[in-house]
């Protein structure tokens, strides 16, 4: 008889989570003016809102934080992480960041100016807001087949170079400071992007002198769909699978919340000693000295050890998988998702769930709201409400795909969570069809409207 699978680690500490009623619900997500983010977290039984910081970290991160040294410059915890982060990327340059976005913030001040055009594949909601915000244009690459979801493509993440080269040859190269290649990639629904094509980016970059830089909050994911997907690299390891996939580009951004496996974190890396110094300044000036950027010390000693665990084939097997076994059982029930699978989340397509409702009436901010009220799951809306308006017509920007996001946090729930959610999605699926009108916008932020929007039920 075959051995079942068994997740390579054991639970030493657990948090109790709150039941509650339809009705109370109903009344929460009211006074939230029906926006998620604005739920307390006492208020959610089941949080998939997302996997950024959310995670259970391990003891032997947690034994690290023991001996963190917080010294403000050149402290040890420093000094650990920058040697991992060298190890892990192979990039000469390091600056940490207290996350993502605000990594994202210090290298986009040095690089981005207005007017500039910025390409890439599927740019997330930070990543886009740090380029709208500085008046410069972010343009998607990414293949046709990202943003159709009963198509099965490998590497649904990967660049279509002929955009990529149709956007060289229309701007010149001063006016395109990098392209973002983001592995995985987010917004089409977790995918990811094989080495072939990373490769064939790099080298059309090169060829029209433009550096290509990666967002690489789920890099660990990306190698662990290519060591499962690509020709040649069955029999390579997670590690030496990301470090391929580094060295063609010039530097990367990092949301160390996620693949760094912590709850708060990031960093710059790259290649240009010049850049370097140019962010090293804005580092100063919105994160803190070069040595802590925004950081403690022992939140750095735990990033250090978690970018190991994290390119371990093991943890990301039970990771990955568990995300799957999600997905397959809601495809078992007939509830429309990205297929394949996402490496971080399981992607419900609004636009096959429930076409019924207006797209200007926000379907899937709509279903993701029913979601909560039948089941007290916390997803995220991953459509128009997250599109923003143009930032110059102040229009509606109607993405080819409406998702609603279900982000699995990691070492968190178990496949029992995973069923519960699968019976709930199934539930409404079924009653869909007296799904009708959604909800419209009462007041809205100018820029990454979706954390703060205020809707009315129509």
């Amino acid at each position: 008889m075959e051995l079942p699978y068994a997740e390579p680690y054991k639970i030493k500490m657990v948090e109790s989570i709150k039941r509650s009623t339809k009705d109370q619900r109903l009344e929460w997500i009211k006074k939230a003016h029906y926006n998620l983010f604005n739920l307390s977290s006492e208020n959610v039984f089941i949080d998939v809102l997302t996997d950024s910081g959310t995670g259970a970290m391990s003891d032997q991160q947690w034994a690290e934080m023991m001996v963190g040294d917080e010294s403000y410059a050149g402290s040890s915890s420093f000094l650990k992480l920058k040697k991992q982060v060298k190890k892990i990327t192979g990039f000469k340059y390091f600056l940490p960041t207290h996350q993502g976005r605000a990594a994202e913030n210090v290298l986009f001040s040095a690089m981005v100016k207005e007017g500039d055009i910025v390409p890439g594949n599927s740019h997330f909601d930070t990543t886009k807001g740090h380029i709208e915000f500085r008046k410069a244009t972010a343009v998607d690459c990414t293949i046709d087949e990202a943003f159709d979801t009963s198509v099965i493509h490998p590497f649904k993440g990967n660049v279509d170079l002929r955009k990529l080269e149709t956007v060289f040859k229309n701007y010149p190269k001063e006016k395109i400071p990098f392209v973002i290649l983001t592995i995985t990639c987010n917004s089409a629904g977790g995918q990811p992007v094989s080495v072939k094509n990373t490769k064939e980016v790099s080298k059309l970059c090169k060829q029209y002198g433009v550096p290509l830089y990666f967002d690489a909050a789920r890099f660990s994911e990306n190698a662990y769909f290519i060591k499962k997907r690509e020709k040649g690299f069955q029999d390579k390891t997670i590690k030496e699978i990301v470090k391929e996939v580094f060295s063609y580009g010039d530097g990367m951004t990092m949301s160390a919340k996620k693949d760094g496996l912590v709850n708060m974190g990031g960093f710059i890396a790259l290649n240009n000693k010049e850049v370097f110094k140019q962010a090293t300044v804005f580092n100063i000036m919105y994160e803190g000295f070069i040595t802590y950027g925004g950081m403690n010390g022992r939140d750095m000693g735990a990033l250090a050890v978690g970018l190991n665990e994290s390119t371990e084939y093991n943890y990301l097997e039970s990771r990955v998988e568990q995300v799957a076994y999600l997905g397959q059982k809601l495809v078992d029930y007939g509830v429309p998702v990205q297929q394949p699978f996402g490496g971080h989340a399981i992607f419900l397509d609004a636009n096959k769930f429930v076409p019924t409702i207006p797209r200007e009436e926000y379907r899937a901010q709509a279903l993701a709201i029913e979601l909560y009220i039948v089941g007290g799951i916390r997803g995220v809306e991953i459509g128009t409400v997250l599109a923003d308006r143009d930032p110059f017509t102040r229009k509606n920007r109607y993405p080819d795909l409406e998702l609603v996001r279900l982000a699995i946090p990691r070492r968190t729930y178990t496949n029992n969570h995973m069923d519960y959610i699968a019976a709930t999605l199934k539930n409404i699926y079924d009653s869909r069809e007296g799904a009708k009108s959604g909800y419209k916008i009462v007041d809205e932020a100018p820029i990454m409207r979706h954390f703060t929007v205020k809707f009315e039920k129509i």
